[in-house]
């Protein structure tokens, strides 16, 4: 996986923040040069051109110091799709939460995709700081991988792991061999690659989720990211066609 990723070192911008979270616009730093020279492009400009979106009037997304934002605000504001269709791809990025988001009781979703179980036999929850969006894939909004506070971690797609559907090994493949988010409001790097039905996700330098089957993937789409009503930062966004 490590050829997959040109970018070598990343500046971490730790936030210091009580109930919000006020990070300093600067995106992590990248090796820009080398990201171009294996072929990849950006998606992020100021004019948001790669992109389309429907807006009320309240245009939730924009672009400052080459930061790709969500504001986290409330409005019908649709989520963020490239222009261009993909089939098999590789995709680089940085992340991070601008806000902490409300506190919400969530399951705790074990290795093999189930979520466990009290005394009662009722789902245990986790309280935590509800944080969530995500990266949809060729335009199928159920292959998507989540960005969020789960206690299961980033790189998860939720879709395939509830749905009865799928098999033991498809819901277990799908779920993240282990968190590799850093703390709310720092920045997460993750490279997504997908090839035919097969996905596999790094974060923070771990591999998350190697080559699950999406066995309902289209062959070619657009990507979105997900306007879900949190705060969001975007950056050093790169894509590959493979």
């Amino acid at each position: 996986m490590k050829t997959l990723i040109p970018f070598i070192s990343l500046a971490i911008a730790t936030a210091a923040f009580s109930e919000e979270i006020n990070p300093a616009d600067v995106a992590p730093t990248a090796d820009i040069a080398g990201v171009k020279a294996a072929g990849f492009l950006s998606l992020i400009t100021e004019d948001l051109a790669s992109w389309a979106y429907q807006s009320d009037g309240v245009d939730n997304w924009l672009v400052k110091n080459g930061i790709l934002k969500h504001t986290g605000k409330k409005s019908l504001t649709t989520d963020l799709w490239t222009k261009e269709k993909y089939g098999d791809f590789t995709l680089v990025f940085d992340w991070r939460w601008a806000e902490k988001g409300e506190l919400k009781g969530q399951p705790i979703v074990l290795p093999d995709g189930s979520e466990k179980l009290d005394a009662t036999g009722q789902k245990e929850l986790i309280e935590i700081n509800e944080l969530d969006s995500g990266v949809f894939l060729r335009g199928h909004t159920k292959s998507q991988v989540n960005l969020w506070n789960w206690s299961v971690g980033s790189g998860e797609v939720y879709g395939y792991r509830i749905d009865p559907a799928q098999s033991a090994e498809v819901k277990a493949a799908v779920t993240p061999k282990s968190r590799a988010d850093k703390p709310v409001g720092e920045w997460n790097r993750m490279l997504i690659s997908v090839k035919g039905q097969s996905l596999t996700v790094s974060l923070n330098g771990k591999v998350v989720i190697e080559n699950a089957v999406l066995n309902e993937i289209p062959a070619e789409g657009p990507i979105g990211l997900q306007h879900h009503g949190q705060a969001i930062d975007f950056a050093n966004l790169w894509i590959k066609r493979d």
